[in-house]
């Protein structure tokens, strides 16, 4: 008898995990969703490898259910195609998933759930996420992707004063140097003087962008003209 009963506080046990990093995904889920549409300035750093890019004053716009777009002060993006996936509601606001229970970590000394999201739509671009939730504050502080077409990404985020709404006051963002593209018409400056690097190169190495917010203007309504 003593037997069965441990066995079935095993088994009761892990049920109630596998449930609770569901609630656990649904928290940080429903504050996302408190944001319909923002507009936030900021300056973006960008380390690529072989390649010199300025500091950029730039602002993000978002509008639900998915729309993402950011321009920098030039009126280019230096930030990846794979980028969209900043917005966690692409990753975890639309379609069905599976979502396994992968322990818990720590993110800069914060405690945090980790869940991985596979996609039940076999033409999802997004192969698998992996999310670090602080529980406590139901706060997505990481999330690496592996997509089909644009290679593997990791946004890692730091919060402060729009923490209630989901919303970073800084993002890194990195990503293989193998998968980022020059914007059309723009030259840069390379680090040895030379042509781009090809792209064997460049393969194993990781590049970075980062932005810290300096303010954001939430659900006052933005144009699809902007996304276009």
């Amino acid at each position: 008898m003593q037997k069965i009963l441990v066995c079935l506080f095993f088994s009761y046990s892990f049920s109630a995990a596998a449930q609770d990093i569901n609630t656990v995904l649904q928290k940080a889920k429903a504050k996302m969703e408190t944001v319909n549409s923002y507009e936030a300035t900021g300056v973006m750093k960008t380390n690529v490898a072989f390649l010199k890019v300025p500091i950029a004053n730039v602002k993000v716009y978002f509008k639900k259910p998915g729309k993402l777009k950011i321009k920098s002060e030039k009126g280019i993006s230096f930030v990846p195609k794979g980028a969209v996936s900043i917005n966690m509601s692409n990753m975890i606001g639309t379609g069905k998933f599976t979502v396994i229970d992968a322990g818990s970590d720590k993110i800069n000394g914060v405690p945090v759930r980790i869940a991985k999201l596979l996609p039940e739509d076999d033409n999802s671009d997004i192969v698998l996420s992996t999310l670090y939730i602080d529980e406590a504050n139901s706060l997505v502080r990481k999330a690496k992707t592996t997509t089909k077409e644009n290679g593997t990404y990791e946004i890692e985020m730091s919060y402060g004063k729009y923490a209630a709404y989901g919303l970073p006051d800084k993002i890194i963002f990195s990503f293989n140097t193998k998968d980022y593209k020059l914007p059309k018409g723009m030259t840069f400056d390379f680090d040895d003087g030379t042509a781009p690097p090809p792209k064997e190169k460049l393969k194993n190495r990781k590049g970075r962008a980062e932005i810290t917010f300096n303010n954001y203007t939430i659900n006052k309504g933005i144009s699809d003209a902007v996304f276009k």
